[in-house]
């Protein structure tokens, strides 16, 4: 009996984008993630406007123009022309990580509004890479006399002194200063494209999670494991989410599989008890 084929899902449209690293789209799969919230979307119109931003910018650009003139011209135009900027008022809606949304509002994260910079950067010839700094991400562009990190919520160039200081609390957290001190350049290398498509689900499991918005954030998870299928501390957190869901059947083939691959002490014993309950209910 011939069946019909299935029409491909969100996910799967997201897991044919993030399938290989060479050649990761990532504007394409960060707009793809709101397909979840926003089924209707059609990416393609994402990438068309944002190759419309770029049409126009290029116009105005000398075909000689130095490096550190297209930088200028770039933040120009794109933090102070098209005011795109930080969120100030709700850091935790989710639209922010939309990039679509955030190409209509000009507002979102850091991480949203480094997509968009670094496609516009790359599209003229810029050295650029984000950065997967703790906190905050950044970015940073590759110059003839040296590299020059900005923080893409406002565009500000900051000094090595600023990155220590924004540092400072996330070493003290964990420990790691005096003798275990690490130089900060240490965490100014560059975030692959599967590294910044990850930090932008991560910010969404973050609010889903501390709004115990277990659907949206089972999805978001979802996503997550396609990207990063070694990534067993996700497959934990998507476990106990269908338990709240109660979906016991999901929520043990998940936490089973977690304790089959991970070796984590911290977390072993708390998800072989929740198995255990599971089973018992």
């Amino acid at each position: 009996m011939n069946w019909a084929t299935r029409a491909p899902s969100a996910l799967d449209y997201f897991a044919a984008l993030v399938a290989q690293d060479d050649g990761l789209p990532l504007l394409e799969a960060v707009a793809a993630v709101a397909l979840d919230e926003y089924p209707e979307l059609d990416v393609q119109t994402v990438l068309d406007g944002v190759d419309r931003l770029l049409e126009r910018l290029r116009r105005r650009l000398p075909a000689d123009a130095a490096p550190l003139h297209r930088l200028r011209l770039l933040n120009h135009f794109f933090f102070r022309e098209l005011s795109f900027g930080g969120n100030l008022n709700d850091g935790y809606d989710p639209d922010n990580s939309y990039v679509h949304v955030v190409l209509r509002t000009r507002r979102g994260i850091p991480v949203s509004l480094a997509v968009l910079w670094l496609e516009l950067a790359q599209g003229i010839g810029l050295r650029a890479a984000g950065i997967n700094f703790p906190g905050h991400f950044l970015v940073k562009v590759q110059l003839p006399h040296g590299q020059v990190i900005i923080d893409p919520s406002s565009g500000r160039s900051l000094s090595r002194e600023e990155l220590v200081e924004r540092l400072e609390p996330y070493k003290r957290r964990l420990g790691l200063l005096d003798e275990f001190d690490i130089p900060v350049e240490l965490f100014l290398q560059a975030a692959t494209p599967r590294e910044i498509v990850a930090r932008v689900l991560r910010n969404l499991k973050e609010i889903h999670r501390s709004q115990r918005d277990w659907l949206r954030l089972v999805a978001v998870l979802d996503r997550l494991i396609v990207l990063l299928p070694e990534a067993w501390d996700e497959v934990r957190e998507r476990g106990l989410a269908w338990a709240e869901l109660g979906q016991t059947a999901r929520a043990l083939a998940d936490l089973e599989a977690y304790l089959a691959h991970a070796d984590d002490p911290l977390h072993t014993a708390a998800v072989e008890q929740r198995v255990r309950a599971l089973r018992g209910a």
